[in-house]
């Protein structure tokens, strides 16, 4: 006996494939939704369906940005000296919301981890180490997350730029291991990249 209409359970099943939504909240977001105006369901059907229209990826730091390159990148007032790398655009967003960093950022768009089968090539480090070399960068932060994946990724982009005559550092510890940056407040996070350490 079907209890669910097969509309209402294919959406479940899709939003429950989404990163922290379960199939409790995933039920709970179906029927708020069919509760929703038309016009509601009309709005967020169209966000949905135009997400990627427009957005491309700033063919300098990787972010995602309307412009190429992006509005961070193309600012003079930036410090070009100084480049935060971080894994995802999220955490450009929890960095910039500090208002304590004022240099370029490089988003790897991910971390290495052979689980997952993500190595080393998945990621923009090419463009990371070609950027270090034939640039006027003194100094790179590595703000990856205090995950074993971010610790890895770190350690790695460490011993590939050791030889480069840059300074490498390491965001402080600040944030606690296993946590993101994107749920991080600003203090923390302000702490984090004020502290940071020789690498």
């Amino acid at each position: 006996m079907k209890i669910i209409p097969s509309n209402v359970q294919n959406l479940i099943d899709e939003l429950a494939k989404l990163p922290g939504i379960g199939p409790k909240t995933a039920q709970r977001l179906t029927f708020y939704l069919l509760r929703s105006s038309e016009k509601s369901l009309s709005e967020l059907g169209s966000a949905v369906l135009n997400l990627k229209e427009g957005v491309q990826t700033c063919s300098s730091c990787s972010n995602i940005s309307e412009t190429d390159p992006c509005y961070i990148c193309e600012d003079s007032k930036r410090n070009r000296e100084i480049v935060c790398v971080v894994e995802e655009p999220l955490d450009v967003v929890a960095i910039e919301r500090t208002g304590k960093f004022d240099g370029l950022y490089h988003v790897l768009g991910g971390v290495i981890s052979p689980i997952d089968g993500i190595g080393p090539d998945d990621l923009y480090i090419k463009e990371l180490v070609s950027k270090a070399r034939d640039s006027e960068i003194g100094e790179v932060i590595l703000a990856t997350n205090p995950s074993i994946e971010g610790e890895t990724t770190a350690m790695y982009l460490q011993k590939l730029m050791s030889p480069l005559d840059i300074k490498i550092t390491r965001i402080a510890r600040g944030l606690p291991v296993g946590g993101d940056l994107e749920y991080a407040d600003e203090v923390t996070l302000s702490r984090a990249i004020e502290g940071r350490l020789d690498y």
